[in-house]
């Protein structure tokens, strides 16, 4: 397996050892946008992305820096010039994880003259809520998640107006079961059992095709448990999966979800009988700070050791251009650690989508004609390699999310500065304000490569 820089996500000790980039040092993204159509100039004009999901529930831990990240990504290409000229704006609202304020918050967007030609959602259950409602006013939508009835209805069949800039969430554990099948010395005999969140998002990864491509690869299935984000005790899930024979534990949760999924394995000394697996979203930064609440048997956080999908570039990747522009970007803004996260860089990327797909929609149809179909036309047939390459854009072929793939583990600097924390490299600690903390990285475990297609009737689902 090629060997990938170590990737690290709390990025306080790091960066202040790499020069910040001179304004002019700043790579120029905007060159790879489509060139406007010959004599379009909109100077004087603005032009908005609307989105609207949860900001103080349950979510807010990943999605508060999505504010963040479209603010300073709206500020960075509005200095170099917009959309052919055009400002850049920007509208929200917050809708606290409850689905009538999703619905009421979507109602008074989609009626506004003239009507969006394009929103943006950030939960699964608001996918799925208003996918037909979406179909129905002909609005198009970029969501970084990836249910299969929010992107292709009830039959799990039907592309929809709904666009996922992730893997599909039932991809992602096919992915991770190639990995855990092709490492044999590391996971004999594996047998996956799902622990995740109650919801559209938790259960969007358990789907009768990923459990059935998971054992046409040798990979068990031992059943699935759910908790609510506020649990606080989940013994008796994972206990019953335990008994089910999992020895491995795939959560798709974000922030204490995972942190709490760590913690049980700790307490109930199972650490050396499961391995712990999850979604993109349980590498978050949040995961590796609120992982440090508890710490294991080796003297690390119990998070130390996680594996999950990286299907993007990340903060560390400085040879990157797109990575380099969020990390100036970042810096200038003097965003805290808590901000440095995945729903940052995925604001940034789906900002350039948004003005990838406007450009190319107006100078087919016209600048003053663009609608939903129109967008939605221009979003199945584009590939884009958006900021530079941070995540290729690409939804042909009837497909309503990303491919792409990779896989990760979350591990601890050791104090060499350079290499996970072990036996003979003890952790690194770092003071942040009055806390003292170790500093999560991600290990990058596989290179970039495509996700199995398990969607209903997908290519790769067992017996198609």
């Amino acid at each position: 397996m090629k060997h990938i820089a170590l990737i690290v996500v709390v990025l306080a000790l790091l960066l202040a050892a790499v020069p910040a980039l001179a304004q002019d040092e700043i790579p120029d993204l905007t060159v790879n946008h489509t060139a406007c159509a010959d004599g379009v100039d909109l100077t004087g004009q603005e032009i908005k992305l609307y989105h609207f999901g949860d900001l103080s529930g349950p979510y807010s831990f990943i999605t508060q820096p999505l504010l963040a990240g479209f603010e300073d990504a709206a500020k960075y290409f509005n200095e170099r010039g917009g959309i052919c000229g055009a400002t850049i704006a920007q509208e929200f609202d917050d809708t606290a994880g409850v689905q009538d304020a999703t619905r009421a918050i979507y109602d008074r967007f989609s009626s506004l003259t003239p009507k969006p030609p394009i929103m943006l959602l950030y939960a699964s259950a608001d996918a799925e809520l208003l996918r037909e409602q979406v179909a129905q006013d002909e609005i198009a939508i970029l969501i970084s998640a990836g249910s299969v009835p929010g992107l292709y209805g009830e039959d799990g069949q039907t592309p929809g107006w709904i666009f996922g800039t992730n893997p599909l969430y039932a991809d992602q554990v096919g992915a991770m079961c190639d990995f855990l099948a092709a490492n044999p010395d590391r996971f004999p005999n594996p047998v996956i059992g799902h622990i995740s969140w109650e919801g559209a998002f938790g259960r969007s990864a358990d789907t009768p095709e990923s459990r059935a491509y998971c054992e046409s690869v040798g990979v068990g299935y031992a059943g699935a448990e759910y908790f609510l984000p506020t649990a606080t005790d989940i013994t008796g899930q994972v206990q019953n999966l335990l008994d089910a024979g999992a020895n491995v534990l795939y959560t798709n949760s974000l922030a204490s979800g995972p942190a709490l999924v760590a913690k049980t394995i700790v307490d109930m000394g199972i650490e050396d009988q499961v391995t712990f697996a999850g979604v993109n979203w349980a590498l978050d930064t949040s995961v590796g700070l609120l992982g440090q609440a508890t710490f294991g048997s080796d003297g690390l956080p119990s998070t130390n050791g996680l594996i999950g999908s990286l299907p993007f570039r990340w903060w560390t990747e400085r040879a990157h251009p797109g990575i380099q522009v969020i990390n100036a970007a970042a810096e200038a803004a003097q965003r805290p650690l808590t901000v440095r996260n995945i729903a940052y860089i995925l604001a940034w990327a789906n900002m350039d989508t948004f003005i990838e797909a406007y450009i190319q929609t107006g100078n087919r149809v016209g600048f003053d004609n663009i609608t939903g179909a129109a967008m939605k036309e221009t979003l199945e047939t584009m590939v884009y390699d958006t900021m530079g390459g941070i995540q290729t854009i690409d939804f042909t072929g009837n497909r309503r999310a990303l491919s792409a793939n990779r896989i990760a583990m979350m591990a601890y600097l050791g104090q060499d500065g350079q290499t996970p924390a072990g036996p003979n490299n003890p952790p690194l600690v770092v003071t942040a304000g009055e806390r003292q903390l170790l500093v999560p990285i991600l290990v990058p475990m596989t290179d970039f490569a495509p996700a199995p297609d398990l969607r209903p009737g997908g290519a790769d689902v067992p017996g198609m």
